[in-house]
C-alpha cells in the first residue's frame, strides 16, 4: 500500500494534494487521473501563492474525505496532520474561526472510522491556540461522538469541563448548546441519569433571568430534567422547583402533570404519588418510568419528610403507615435511608422509635439557604462568646497569679 512519506523537496501540502488526488482518481484511468491530479495541484499552488488558506483547506479536506475509506489509518493521520496544520496560516481571527469550523465540520462526518475521526479532531484542537476556535472543534467532536457511537472516547473530557469553560469564555447561547449536547450524550450512553441531570440542570440554569418568550425554548428539556430526576435512583435533593425554566411548566397544557410529579417527589409523601399514579399511570409509562422504582424512591423521600417533621423521633408505626409496609420492614427501610446518606439515625427497638440526628433537605432553595445562614450566624455568635469567656478567664487567672506573686514577696 502507498504510504505518505515525502522523499522529494516537494512541499508537504502539495504532496498531500497529489497523494489524495491520485488515490481518488485512480479508477478513472491514467489519462483522466493525470489531468485531474495536475489541475488540483495547480489550484493548490495558486491558493498558496495568493495566501488563500481557507480555499486551500477546503480543497484538501474535500479530497482527503474522498479517500477516507480507502487509505490506511496511518496514512490518514499523516494526511490530516498536514491539513490541520493550515490553521497556523490565517492572519485574521475571522478566517481562523472559519477554517476551524470548515475542517472540524468536514472531519466530523460519522460515516467512516468515527474513532479515528475523533482522534484527528482532538489533534486539530491541540494545534489551535484561539480559545473560541477550540470550542468550535470540541462542539463538532461532541456531535461526532454521539452520531458515530464512540461516546466512550469523549466522556473522559467532561471531567475537565469547568476549566475548559473558563478557557473558552463562552456566551450564554454557546453554554446552552454545550450543556445540552453533553446531557444528550449521557442520555444516549444510558449509564448515568445523574450525569444527564447534572448537565441538563446547567442548561436550564443558563435561562435564569430570561423572559417568558425565551424560556419557552427550554420547556422540553425542563420536562426531561424532571423525568431524569425521578428516574435517578441516587438523586434525592435538587433545586429544580426553584428554576424559572422548570416553574413555567406548572400551568403548561402539555407538561403540567410532569411538573406536578416533580412537586410530589420533592415535597410530598408516598400516598400522594400513589394517588397520582392511579390516574396517570399511562403518562408515567410513556416516559419510561417504572412504578416499582418510583415507589422505592418515594419511600426513601417519605422517611426524609418524616425526619423533618417529627422532632428527631419517629415511631416505627409512623414509618410503617407512611411507607405502607409491614412492621418487620421498618428497620430495613431505615437502613436503606442511611445507606443512601439521606439520614443519620439510631434504631431504638425497645421503644420502637428511630432517633434522627441528621437528615438531608429534599429541596435546597431560598428558604433553606436562609435557615443555614441563621444557623451559621448562631454558631458564629456562640464561638465568639466562647472565645470571649476564655479570654476573660485567662485575664482573671493571670491577675490572680500576679496577686499571689505580690503576696509571696
Amino acid at each position: 500500500m502507498t504510504t505518505v512519506v515525502p522523499t522529494s523537496e516537494e512541499d508537504p501540502v502539495l504532496y498531500v494534494v497529489r497523494f489524495t488526488a491520485e488515490m481518488s482518481w485512480a479508477e478513472a484511468g491514467p489519462e483522466v487521473a493525470e489531468q485531474q491530479v495536475s489541475s488540483l495541484c495547480l489550484e493548490a499552488q495558486e491558493c498558496m501563492v495568493a495566501g488563500r488558506w481557507l480555499d486551500l483547506a477546503s480543497l484538501m479536506v474535500t479530497s482527503a474525505d474522498l479517500v477516507f475509506s480507502k487509505a490506511s489509518d496511518k496514512d490518514l493521520e499523516s494526511i490530516y496532520t498536514i491539513i490541520c496544520n493550515l490553521v497556523k496560516k490565517p492572519e485574521s481571527l475571522d478566517e481562523l474561526l472559519e477554517m476551524a469550523k470548515l475542517l472540524s465540520t468536514k472531519i466530523a462526518q460519522p460515516n467512516d472510522k468515527p474513532a479515528l475521526r475523533l482522534k484527528i479532531l482532538f489533534n486539530l484542537y491541540n494545534m489551535l491556540e484561539n480559545p473560541y476556535s477550540r470550542f468550535i472543534v470540541y462542539k463538532n467532536a461532541l456531535k461526532l461522538a454521539k452520531e458515530g457511537k464512540v461516546i466512550e472516547h469523549i466522556i473522559p473530557s467532561f471531567r475537565k469541563i469547568d476549566s475548559l469553560l473558563k478557557e473558552w469564555d463562552l456566551g450564554v447561547q454557546d453554554q446552552r448548546e454545550l450543556f445540552l449536547a453533553i446531557s444528550n450524550i449521557f442520555k444516549e450512553h444510558k449509564s448515568s441519569p445523574k450525569e444527564t441531570l447534572k448537565f441538563l440542570t446547567k442548561y436550564l440554569a443558563a435561562f435564569s433571568g430570561e423572559d417568558s418568550h425565551v424560556l419557552e425554548e427550554a420547556k422540553e428539556e425542563a420536562a426531561c430534567a424532571i423525568i431524569e430526576f425521578v428516574k435517578a435512583p441516587d438523586v434525592f435533593q435538587h433545586d429544580l422547583l426553584e428554576m424559572p425554566a422548570v416553574a413555567q411548566l406548572e400551568k403548561d397544557s402539555k407538561y403540567a402533570l410532569v411538573y406536578q410529579l416533580l412537586k410530589i417527589f420533592q415535597t410530598q409523601r408516598l400516598d400522594a404519588y400513589l394517588d397520582f399514579y392511579t390516574t396517570n399511570s399511562a403518562l408515567l409509562q410513556s416516559y419510561g418510568l417504572v412504578h416499582e422504582e418510583c415507589i422505592a424512591k418515594m419511600r426513601l423521600m417519605s422517611i426524609v419528610d418524616l425526619a423533618s417533621n417529627e422532632s428527631g423521633r419517629i415511631p416505627y408505626s409512623s414509618i410503617k403507615d407512611t411507607l405502607q409496609i409491614e412492621a418487620d420492614e421498618v428497620e430495613t427501610w431505615a437502613v436503606k435511608a442511611i445507606t443512601a446518606k439521606l439520614v443519620d439515625c439510631k434504631m431504638d427497638q425497645m421503644n420502637q422509635v428511630i432517633r434522627m440526628s441528621r437528615y438531608t433537605e429534599r429541596v435546597f432553595g431560598h428558604h433553606q439557604w436562609q435557615a443555614l445562614r441563621e444557623k451559621l450566624a448562631t454558631w458564629r455568635g456562640n464561638i465568639a462568646n466562647v472565645i470571649t469567656t476564655i479570654q476573660a478567664n485567662k485575664v482573671t487567672e493571670e491577675g490572680a497569679q500576679s496577686m499571689q506573686g505580690l503576696a509571696m514577696r
